[in-house]
């Protein structure tokens, strides 16, 4: 068997082999690359894509007024998980949580830090915490009021007691012995 030369043309014996039954593998990968890529990011844009269950124009939420300084957290909304790269609705620790793309500090408790605890047994305090306050704010509607004169923290965080059927979730948190 003759070897081709680097560089010729590939050939059959019924002669060259025709562009179109070449297998073309860079474009192939291309388009698979870019399919992938596109449905990706669409079922991206539909997951984020639900309406917004807050209704108070003080903390950035599109829809009606309430008429009072209180929000309300639907049943139906999404649930809280411990949040990740993306915070949108989840819980970053035993006293702060995203809903709805905003930042929420429960002001009437302070919890254990995880973030840059002291020690190992804070960060295990600020674990059962965190995972006590994802556990409660799934539970169910609830009801996230404005404190005093302080909208916010000095990070910017949203300052609110969060009530369930008139009982604040951080009165449950000391009664657990988590928070303070």
């Amino acid at each position: 068997m003759e070897k081709r030369k680097r560089g010729t043309k590939p050939w059959t014996a019924q002669g060259r082999v025709p562009t179109s039954q070449k297998p073309n593998t860079f474009r192939n990968d291309v388009i698979i690359s870019v399919g992938a890529f596109i449905a990706v990011f669409a079922v991206g844009m539909f997951a984020f894509s639900g309406s917004p269950s807050i209704y108070d124009s003080g903390l950035g939420g599109s829809g009606a007024q309430t008429g009072a300084e209180t929000l309300f957290q639907n049943a139906s909304s999404s649930q809280f998980a411990l949040c990740g790269a993306v915070r949108t609705t989840c819980v970053v620790d035993g006293d702060t949580f995203w809903m709805d793309g905003i930042e929420i500090r429960i002001a009437d408790i302070d919890t254990p830090e995880i973030g840059d605890p002291k020690c190992d047994y804070e960060y295990e305090l600020g674990m059962k915490a965190t995972f006590r306050l994802m556990e409660l704010l799934n539970m169910g509607p609830f009801e996230v009021s404005p404190i005093g004169n302080r909208d916010e923290d000095r990070y910017g965080r949203k300052l609110r007691v969060v009530t369930r059927r008139g009982q604040s979730l951080g009165d449950q948190f000391a009664r657990g012995s988590i928070g303070s």
